[in-house]
């Protein structure tokens, strides 16, 4: 069976197709710049030569239409018919307290995202609009819906909810939802696997850091607390996010600078974090090269970036009454030894150590960073939602799957 894995933004969209027998990729791509008469579509197929169209591609529909395309190209192509491709899989980024699982696509399903826009006006409207051109051009096959806030569902009240008034709540639904939960989902079952333990008996922090980053505690497979709020914004110091700061600085900001709450939004997702700080760049490895060369900005942004995710890793060991794995996935996390050096140093107080030689290694699998005598194993595991995307459709579709 072969499930079709969509991630659509407003003006992009990333496929990934995945035979389920064997989980493999058997091909992937994107589509840039939808609406514009330049768009690209990447295409991509292993031991094949990488495909690159620039055409007019004006909304989602027809940039699906062209991705069944190219899977069905006599050439590039993996398929030799649309028709086998089985299921549909779509990440999307906010589910509220409507979803704590991934969903086949009907009727109700649809209207409760369009009702949950204000909450993800960046992502949900895209996800819709991915959703809707794959009915267009596939309208027999079933789609399902992942949602990254549905692994947070499972947090208690006191660590959800805020300290503001509860009508706030009933009324509007404010609260930590937390993101990055398909990654967290998946990469904790993984280091289950690895450490070869049942993971209702594990205590483990997932941070996963990215451009977007968050650390969340996930005790016994569930997800307990996370440190991305209501929105993305809230938490660790991130690429181009300002993360966790006086709710104060707001009003103040505006009244000072004379911004409207559009433009301190937009400071604080887009001009802040690691950017604003080294004022260099938002990716780790540029501004860790500036640091290297003596940058001063540089080296703060980064000291800035490392300590406050020690400061979640402390605050969730606390929380747990203890942690037995620590582990680093997505872009950052993954990549980035001179990080992972600078964050695991700083824990030796509850038994981490880092083995050196260990953590310079970069490898595609999951493997353990800590010395052999670490009272808390220390791993790097590489995430992949897509797969889990896919394992969820096919096992709602066909009731079965890994």
């Amino acid at each position: 069976m072969n499930v079709l894995v969509i991630n659509a933004g407003s003006s992009s969209l990333k496929y990934q197709l995945y035979n389920m027998v064997t989980e493999e990729v058997l091909s992937k791509g994107r589509v840039e710049r939808i609406g514009m008469d330049s768009s690209i579509l990447t295409h991509e197929v292993d031991e094949k030569p990488e495909v690159r169209e620039v055409s007019e591609i004006l909304d989602h529909t027809t940039a699906i239409r062209k991705v069944l395309d190219m899977l069905t190209h006599r050439e590039f192509g993996v398929l030799r018919n649309i028709k086998e491709i089985r299921a549909v899989g779509h990440r999307v980024v906010h589910g509220g307290e409507s979803f704590s699982e991934s969903v086949l696509v009907d009727k109700d399903v649809k209207l409760e995202i369009r009702q949950l826009f204000d909450l993800a006006p960046l992502h949900n409207p895209a996800h819709m609009m991915g959703i809707m051109a794959v009915e267009t051009n596939l309208p027999d096959v079933p789609q399902v819906v992942v949602f990254d806030t549905a692994f947070h569902q499972t947090m208690p009240k006191n660590s959800y909810l805020y300290a503001i008034p509860t009508v706030l709540y009933r009324k509007h639904k404010i609260r930590r939802y937390g993101f990055h939960g398909t990654s967290c989902d998946y990469v904790s079952k993984r280091a289950a696997e690895f450490l070869g333990r049942p993971i209702k008996e594990l205590n483990l922090i997932v941070c996963h850091i990215g451009n977007g980053a968050s650390c969340t505690a996930v005790l016994g497979g569930k997800s307990f607390d996370t440190s991305m709020g209501m929105t993305p914004l809230e938490g660790l110091m991130m690429g181009t996010r300002s993360g966790d700061l006086d709710p104060a600085i707001v009003p103040y900001t505006l009244n000072k600078e004379e911004l409207t709450l559009n433009e301190v939004n937009s400071m604080l997702n887009k001009h802040s974090g690691l950017l604003a700080v080294s004022g260099i760049s938002s990716d780790m490895r540029e501004v860790v090269q500036a640091m290297k060369e003596g940058n001063e900005q540089a080296k703060l942004a980064f000291e800035m970036y490392a300590y406050r995710i020690r400061k979640y890793i402390g605050a969730y060991a606390a929380a747990m009454n203890g942690v037995d794995a620590v582990i680093f996935t997505a872009g950052v996390g993954e990549n980035s030894d001179v990080l992972r050096q600078a964050v695991c140093e700083g824990l030796t107080f509850f038994g981490i150590g880092l083995d050196h030689e260990r953590n310079a290694v970069r490898s595609g699998e999951p493997r353990r960073i800590s010395t052999d005598d670490s009272k808390v194993e220390v791993l790097v595991v590489p995430t992949n939602e897509e797969l889990l995307i896919a394992r969820d459709t096919y096992r709602l579709v066909l009731g079965e799957g890994k």
